[in-house]
């Protein structure tokens, strides 16, 4: 009897280590803190997914409370990224919430830099002023010298495509009004546009509207994409492939973003699993997002393209988002891509949207815009956050300081 104990400790603790262990690439640092991370995440949904089959709440609602939650205990512990001197505003623009960061330095005479933020979260998720994105925009603004417009867009399940797009849009056209740049002493030849995985989706599709609109005086000088989602045609591209276990965005999941994003009944997500929703393009608009030919070689490894069947044909004219280049902006053309702003893409080796941001930076390059693609070899999908305890990785602050660094010497 001494020993049952013993045995149930034990037994405990391999079923936690199995519930927690997953195989992760070499190149991966600090594996098991990512483990135990995608292990919070797992269960968040999965109590998210039970909830919402008892009825209790919605199934983002539940998912969102939890990482808010979580969020602002980052926050507390990391003294909440307090930058002496950094005024911190919560207003609107266009009627949409913002958070405004002003930097100490500045005043009459002294113009600053200006950049909007759009938050990640697969445009449900996230807050545009909690967690680590308050950290990195006061640092920002601190360190650069940057006065910092952090949008709280709306998200589903509230909303759907086009309204956050929408919102963004509304921001950022209120931001370049030549009078409220002057009222925040911002130099209007340097002024970013930036976001992270569906922020920097919303970040690309707000550039590109921006540059064409010709009642518009003052544009975006460059933008700042840290790995955006840009396209929803194909979800069989090297990367998705190659990273869909990989923590803490799993191929699943950002097809499931992307149908409660265009408001698609979600039964369709195995059709779009195997890419019978985009078999029916043109070869002009498949040109355009064509990894065989836009990636280079080292990424293609031994992948074949998968164009899909017969399955969901028909459904890019029953749902027109998934070929509107507001919500997949690298299915601009090239005259449009001609005018994009200088252009700063992060992409990381783990991570299924690796893909969407080197074809994006490729298709920028053909077109004869200026771009860095700052690749991490070692880097996973939402490193760029997490910068902060319990979950602080050092890939996660190389990224923010090479964030940093090129917009010190770019903007």
């Amino acid at each position: 009897m001494r020993l049952l104990p013993a045995v149930v400790t034990a037994s405990l603790m391999l079923a936690v280590a199995y519930y927690v262990y997953i195989p992760l690439p070499d190149a991966i640092q600090e594996p098991w803190k990512l483990m135990m991370l995608d292990a919070m995440f797992r269960t968040t949904m999965h109590l998210a997914s039970l909830k919402a089959w008892l009825g209790f709440d919605h199934y983002i609602k539940s998912i969102r409370s939890s990482t808010e939650g979580f969020e602002g205990m980052m926050q507390a512990e990391s003294g909440g990224g307090v930058m002496p001197g950094v005024k911190v505003t919560d207003t609107t623009f266009a009627g949409i919430p913002v958070t405004v960061y002003e930097p100490p330095a500045g005043g009459e005479g002294h113009l600053r830099r200006g950049l909007m933020y759009y938050h990640g979260g697969g445009w449900a998720l996230g807050s545009a002023k909690k967690g680590s994105y308050d950290t990195i925009n006061r640092m920002m603004s601190d360190e650069l010298n940057t006065v910092v417009v952090s949008v709280e867009y709306r998200l589903y399940p509230e909303v759907h495509f086009p309204v956050p797009y929408l919102d963004c849009l509304a921001t950022a056209k209120h931001f370049l009004s030549p009078e409220v740049l002057a009222s925040y002493a911002i130099d209007p030849e340097r002024v970013a546009v930036a976001g992270d995985s569906a922020g920097g989706n919303l970040a690309a599709a707000v550039a590109q509207e921006i540059s064409l609109d010709d009642t518009m005086s003052v544009k975006f000088s460059v933008q700042a994409l840290i790995y955006p989602v840009l396209q929803a045609l194909d979800f069989n591209t090297p990367s998705y492939l190659q990273n869909q276990y990989i923590p803490v965005l799993h191929r699943t999941l950002m097809v499931r973003f992307w149908l409660q994003y265009l408001n698609v009944d979600l039964s369709l997500q195995p059709q779009l699993m195997v890419n019978n929703h985009s078999s029916d393009i043109t070869p002009e608009l498949r040109a355009r997002l064509d990894w065989s030919v836009l990636l280079p070689p080292k990424y293609k490894k031994s992948y074949k393209p998968v164009t899909g069947g017969k399955g969901a044909q028909g459904l890019t004219k029953e749902v027109p988002g998934l070929l509107d280049v507001r919500a997949s902006p690298l299915l601009a053309g090239a005259e449009v891509l001609a005018k994009s702003p200088r252009s700063y893409i992060l992409t990381c080796e783990y991570d299924v949207l690796r893909d969407d941001g080197l074809m994006y930076a490729r298709r920028l390059q053909d077109a004869g815009v200026t771009v860095t693609n700052d690749h991490y070899e070692d880097g996973f999908h939402g490193a760029f956050s997490f910068i902060t305890w319990p979950f602080e990785f050092e890939i996660g602050k190389r990224a923010i300081r090479g964030y940093l660094n090129w917009l010190k010497n770019n903007l």
